[in-house]
C-alpha cells in the first residue's frame, strides 16, 4: 500500500501563496510580546514567514517537477536534470524588501 498527500502546485498557486504571505507580513508588523517567552515565539514566527517565502520563490523559480518527495508542479510535470540539476540560490534585501534567486552548480564528490 502506497501512501501519499498528492501535494502538486502551480505557477498560479504559488503567486497565491506569496500574495497570502505577505498579508501574513503585514499583521506580522504589528506583533508585539508581554514577555520573553512571547518575544521568542513572535521571532521563531518571524522566521518560519521568511522560510515559507522562501521555498516558495525556490518552487517557483524551478521550472520543474524535482521528485521523489520535494514537489510537484503540474505546470512544468517533468524532472529536469539537463537544465536543473544544480542548486537554487536566493537573496533576500532586506533595505528593498526584493529577492534574487540565482543556481549554483553542483560538484559531485563521489562518482
Amino acid at each position: 500500500m502506497a501512501i501519499t498527500l498528492n501535494y502538486m502546485t502551480s505557477k498560479p498557486l504559488l503567486n497565491r501563496a506569496l500574495e497570502l504571505l505577505s498579508l501574513l507580513k503585514e499583521d506580522m508588523a504589528h506583533l508585539g510580546a508581554e514577555n520573553l517567552h512571547q518575544l521568542q515565539r513572535t521571532w521563531e514566527l518571524q522566521h518560519r514567514v521568511w522560510t515559507s517565502e522562501s521555498v516558495v520563490r525556490h518552487t517557483l523559480f524551478r521550472k520543474e517537477t524535482r521528485w521523489p518527495g520535494y514537489y510537484y508542479r503540474a505546470d512544468h510535470p517533468k524532472l529536469d536534470d539537463g537544465q536543473w540539476h544544480v542548486f537554487t540560490a536566493s537573496e533576500y534585501r532586506a533595505l528593498t524588501g526584493e529577492w534574487r534567486m540565482s543556481t549554483l552548480p553542483i560538484h559531485p564528490i563521489m562518482k
